[in-house]
């Protein structure tokens, strides 16, 4: 952007801002820069702009790049939610296009300080979180100039395979469980014995207190798998444990992004499609090329196309929140915006009519990769927007013992996934915690067949 494309655009921001102020809209302060398109895609691909160092997201970096570069992917902001929040604008958008970010950004951080997800990580953590991966980069760092780099990336390797196996209803900072069980309620005291036990040599010998049998590790199936292994690892070194801490506490950060994106991204849309109406201060042209990015980002599919297969989650976030408001109002639209998250407002406010209006359907492939519409029923489409949202779209493995000799026993609980596992995939992860671990690793799972299966990860063998 020229010099005076950038002036133009603080003054359009700050209009924009107060407009969105007067309209009702609440958020923590939002930091704008300009950056780089080349500096957008390693934030696509990091996921933070200083994170840990690993060889997987250089893979990451690499697919965006082409996705980018034979247009598949086009990136026009990132934004982090947190006090303030941080917004990144491309500086090779156009005058209209980066007007029309600021307004979604905007939404964005409405939704972010209201909704009761974000808002719960926000209470836990605070609202710095890439002050915190940075810090966290740092702590790898010195990490990798003491022990080696060989070393710290075994850890990582470990660490980012089980990123999404966290216990997102857990708090960040949690204790250790009790190591003993609590102390049943003493007896009431029969009176007849209290008045025996005063008569002269009537004691009885005073007995020391039996110890409170220990109680097992885990006391209940634990799925938060980071956490675990970095508490209850007894040959882990604390730089171990630093990291496998560090990857959960970014995992918890990025989870309310992950499961309200049909939600934030819809009402970010909502509303910079909104502010722009009613922002009379920009000129004819400039609304015009904005409302034209706004359709090209909330359509159902790519151009040219005349059906999808997947959905857009702009376009039925959007296309819900205007539902929503049309039928309900906008105090009720606030009100779902603070309680729900992507499973509960597509299983109760995606209905009959709008799912009729956007064409929804499911579909089928054979093994021959022919593809059918499968039916229009309402729950199944709704079940199968929100199934890859599932336990952040993982397979939900528990630990379920921990043996005397420290084997650590895993149970893939397949009856709520409704999947197999791919086991080349899994026996090499199982591999990494094993190398972490440092004691014989089982897990028990089922094969793509349906047929119970049990992998070891153990030296031994």
């Amino acid at each position: 952007m020229s010099r005076t494309s950038n002036s133009q655009l603080h003054e359009n921001a700050a209009r924009i801002e107060q407009l969105a102020k007067d309209m009702g809209l609440k958020y923590y302060p939002v930091d704008f820069e300009l950056a780089p398109s080349s500096f957008m895609v390693e934030i696509a691909a990091y996921g933070l702009p200083v994170r840990m160092p690993h060889w997987s997201f250089g893979l990451r970096y690499i697919h965006q790049l082409i996705r980018h570069s034979m247009g598949h992917s086009r990136i026009f902001e990132v934004m982090f939610p947190g006090d303030p929040c941080r917004a990144y604008l491309v500086d090779g958008n156009t005058l209209a296009e980066n007007t029309l970010v600021v307004a979604h950004v905007l939404g964005h951080a409405d939704f972010a300080m209201n909704n009761q997800l974000f808002s719960r990580y926000h209470r836990m953590a605070g609202g710095h979180i890439l002050e915190k991966a940075a810090a966290h980069a740092h702590r790898i760092d010195d990490a990798i100039r003491e022990v080696g780099l060989e070393a710290v990336e075994a850890v990582l390797d470990a660490a980012l395979a089980l990123e999404p196996h966290v216990d997102t209803d857990q708090e960040l900072h949690r204790d250790r469980y009790p190591e003993r069980l609590p102390v049943a309620g003493a007896a009431a005291e029969d009176p007849f014995r209290e008045r025996f036990q005063q008569l002269p040599g009537a004691h009885e010998p005073v007995q020391a207190p039996k110890q409170p049998p220990r109680a097992p590790v885990p006391p209940h199936p634990e799925y938060d798998l980071l956490w675990f292994i970095a508490q209850y690892a007894t040959e882990m070194e604390q730089w171990e444990r630093d990291i496998f801490l560090a990857v959960r506490e970014e995992s918890l950060y990025f989870y309310p992004v992950f499961a309200c994106q049909i939600m934030n991204e819809g009402w970010a849309s909502y509303w910079h499609a909104r502010l722009l109406r009613e922002a009379d201060f920009l000129p004819q042209s400039l609304y015009l090329s904005a409302i034209k990015t706004h359709s090209d980002v909330v359509r159902p599919f790519a151009s040219g196309e005349e059906t999808a297969l997947a959905v857009n989650p702009y376009h039925l976030g959007f296309s819900m929140w205007e539902h929503i408001v049309e039928k309900h109002g906008l105090e009720k639209a606030r009100e779902v915006c603070r309680e729900e998250d992507d499973f509960g407002f597509v299983r109760n406010h995606l209905d009959q009519e709008l799912a009729e209006k956007l064409g929804l359907f499911t579909f089928e492939a054979d093994r021959g990769g022919e593809i059918r519409v499968a039916g229009r029923d309402l729950n199944r489409i709704r079940e199968a927007i929100i199934a890859p949202k599932f336990n952040y779209g993982a397979p939900r493995i528990a630990v379920s013992e921990l043996h005397h000799d420290g084997t650590l026993v895993l149970v893939h609980d397949h009856a709520s996934d409704g999947r197999g596992l791919d086991l080349n995939s899994a026996e090499r992860v199982l591999g990494y915690v094993h190398r972490v671990w440092r004691r014989p690793v089982r897990l028990h799972t089922v094969d793509g067949r349906g047929m119970s299966r049990e992998l070891l990860a153990d030296s031994k063998y």
